[in-house]
């Protein structure tokens, strides 16, 4: 009974899929950075490359989102399925960027994005919550994390507000979710 009970403790503290977490993560920062910087350029081509990397990166979000639900919900079943939530609506947010391509169709760029932001902060707080309660991961990574996505909210709602900050208030998640990603690849979702 005691190998039970140490065999389904070892298996909790692991993130599901984490290497392909954390490889995700990566791509999606690579695929909306690249992406945005092509479409903004004047070039038509540049543009639909950089909308077809917006898209893709839209579609990793949503599977990231997918794939830490399975974690989050042996732990916190409203966590884990409002975190997928938090991911769809990034997702749709991010890129209804594209939309701007369409003559008709006026919208700010950055409305989608600062929305997108906004809301991804402040679904992401309570994961990483769960993570560190249940010390999915080390302590000072999920505060770190929770902290960084309060951090990160904050700025995106001032933008809203028509304050410039969220160029100041945006490293801190950036980070987080970079060396989160670098973590998870190394590790693969196990604290040693």
């Amino acid at each position: 009974m005691k190998n039970g009970k140490m065999k389904n403790r070892e298996f909790s503290k692991k993130i599901s899929n984490a290497k392909w977490v954390g490889l995700l993560f990566i791509l999606a920062f690579l695929a909306y950075g690249v992406g945005r910087s092509l479409f903004e350029s004047g070039n038509a081509t540049e543009q639909y490359i950089g909308s077809f990397l917006i898209v893709a990166n839209s579609m990793i979000v949503l599977l990231i989102g997918v794939l830490l639900r399975k974690t989050l919900l042996r732990y916190n079943e409203i966590v884990g399925n409002s975190y997928l939530i938090t991911r769809v609506f990034e997702a749709i947010a991010l890129a209804s960027i594209v939309l701007s391509l369409i003559p008709s169709f006026q919208i700010s760029n950055d409305v989608g994005y600062f929305l997108a932001m906004l809301v991804l902060g402040l679904g992401s707080i309570p994961m990483c919550i769960v993570l560190y309660k249940h010390e999915i991961v080390p302590k000072w990574l999920a505060l770190w994390g929770a902290c960084g996505y309060a951090i990160l909210a904050f700025g995106f709602f001032m933008e809203l507000l028509g304050k410039n900050w969220s160029m100041y208030l945006l490293a801190p998640g950036g980070l987080w979710e970079v060396t989160f990603a670098i973590w998870l690849i190394i590790k693969g979702g196990r604290e040693t």
